[in-house]
């Protein structure tokens, strides 16, 4: 029996994806701990780990809201949360790690006090990585501007004096690098197939590509007319109410269902009554919904696009982020989906119309979602997991 710890953010896209992961490991007898935070506490414990709480010492949650944003865009100020949240992490954790003596750690890539504890204390590790795994060949998906470049460049002073506090607690890491990307020697499980992954050649073979970790459906979810549209932007950066009035004025007068997911940021009063042919929701069974979708409408998160081409729907993309940009990107190379440059009622009929009339879409999703079901899942992570395990 093995011991093996995850961490992970508290994100649900990050999260999903490891729970049949859990439920497999802890099946065939092995022993699961799961540091995430209490909104997780449910799920995990459901997947049958042992739920370990890290609320009382998560930097990201304690941002004011006007903060939030700049996570993810301004590196020097990621960094800071990072290395803030390691350290607060730090003394509790070597702690628990010392009395468990875990033969594996497994944490999410952006979780990276799973990664920089894991090198401090010589414990085997594992990268989760639930978005497109990177190197130099498919960084190129991810495009960064000049100017992004440049702002690296002058936060790089900010960034070294954060390093510096990890490596005086003990920390083996030269750089931000070191924790936050991946080299050809670490340990990877990538919740996306071999042929959905750019460049997933050019991986050394520590790389599991094991196809995302799609739940069964919930609830069932009646199709009233020809055509389904659905429409999510999300769970995080969903705050969008003028996008969505402006998707139920376009769709009022046409002849689709659709069906719209806008989150719990946006209150269901701003709505008010509703065209027939159009439903809002704060949220609604996924899964369900695209089993009987036509196209999807989506801010092109990994999950949510993952779900999409498994159920051979196609989608218009609006990506929020350069993380979204970049499966954007992946998606519209491959054919399964048109990314929407603009917001008005005629490019949102002209692109919904393309994708339904034009075969091609469909027929190159449900190509990805072949590939998906072709991979080995949960089971493939468990045993590349319990691997790593036994030639520590």
């Amino acid at each position: 029996m093995s011991k093996i710890v995850f961490f992970c953010i508290p994100a649900h896209g990050h999260t999903n994806p490891t729970l049949g992961v859990v439920k497999e490991l802890v099946g065939r007898g092995h022993q699961v701990w799961y540091y995430s935070y209490n909104m997780m506490r449910e799920k995990i414990e459901s997947a049958g780990a042992v739920f370990v709480s890290c609320d009382d010492y998560d930097m990201e949650q304690k941002l004011a809201p006007e903060d939030a944003p700049r996570v993810g865009k301004d590196l020097a100020f990621s960094t800071k949360i990072l290395v803030d949240t390691t350290l607060a992490l730090d003394d509790q954790v070597c702690i628990d790690m010392e009395q468990m003596k875990p033969d594996c750690i497994v944490a999410d890539s952006m979780a990276v006090w799973g990664k920089a504890v894991a090198m401090k204390l010589g414990i085997p590790f594992v990268s989760s990585t639930t978005t497109f795994a990177f190197n130099q060949y498919s960084a190129k998906v991810m495009k960064q501007s000049v100017g992004d470049l440049f702002k690296m460049m002058f936060s790089m002073p900010k960034i070294s004096k954060d390093i510096k506090r990890l490596q005086d607690k003990g920390y083996p890491v030269k750089s931000v690098l070191d924790i936050i990307q991946n080299d050809d020697n670490t340990h990877t499980v990538v919740y996306t197939s071999p042929e959905f992954q750019p460049c997933s050649e050019t991986f050394s073979d520590k790389y599991a590509f094991v196809g995302p970790s799609i739940r069964p459906a919930e609830s069932e979810i009646e199709k009233t007319k020809d055509k389904l549209v659905y429409i999510s932007m999300g769970t995080v950066n969903n705050d969008m109410l003028s996008l969505y009035k402006q998707f139920i004025a376009v769709f009022a007068k046409t002849d689709y269902q659709v069906i719209m997911s806008v989150g719990s940021l946006v209150p269901m009063e701003k709505f008010g009554e509703m065209p027939e042919n159009i439903s809002v929701f704060p949220s609604v069974d996924q899964i369900a919904v695209l089993q009987k979708a036509d196209v999807f409408i989506s801010h092109c998160g990994m999950n949510s696009v993952n779900e999409s081409l498994y159920f051979s729907v196609p989608l218009i993309m609006l990506p929020q982020t350069p993380e979204q940009g970049g499966v954007a990107t992946r998606v519209s190379l491959l054919g399964a989906g048109i990314k929407l440059e603009k917001t008005d009622a005629e490019s949102i009929l002209d692109a919904v119309k393309n994708v339904l009339t034009t075969d091609s879409y469909k027929e190159n999703a449900a190509a990805i979602g072949d590939g998906f079901k072709r991979c080995s899942g949960a089971k493939g992570a468990a045993d590349k997991i319990l691997s790593v395990c036994e030639n520590k």
